[in-house]
């Protein structure tokens, strides 16, 4: 079955940080990228940051950078985004998502976490 399966979301204070994993199966994810996107009530998705199959990065939210780091591990199909210094301003709806330019498949998301900064 292919899926993504998010966790480590929840509530926490202001500055503080919290570490989001997403696991991947059945399908090859060394092949896939691999995004975590946001979204705030009555709010569109946006992409935050990217990762390719090989590592390379790429940040698509300026507030975030220096402050969110998305890794991936292709050994254990995962990938996280660690975040730090969080504000109210990052209280969202956080989606992991899998695409693959070269595969013959839409992309593939995650079934979102609730992500909380709040005193």
């Amino acid at each position: 079955q292919v899926q993504l399966v998010e966790s480590g979301g929840g509530l926490v204070q202001p500055g503080g940080s919290l570490t989001l994993s997403c696991a991947a199966s059945g399908f090859t994810f060394s092949q896939y990228a691999m995004s975590w996107y946001r979204q705030a009530p009555g709010k569109e998705r946006e992409l935050v940051v990217r990762i390719t199959g090989a590592g390379v990065v790429r940040h698509y939210v300026d507030s975030v950078n220096g402050r969110f780091t998305i890794s991936r591990d292709n050994d254990k199909n995962t990938a996280a985004l660690r975040m730090n210094s969080l504000g109210p301003e990052d209280t969202d709806v956080y989606y992991c998502q899998a695409d693959c330019s070269v595969c013959k498949r839409t992309a593939i998301w995650g079934q979102g976490t609730q992500d909380t900064a709040s005193s």
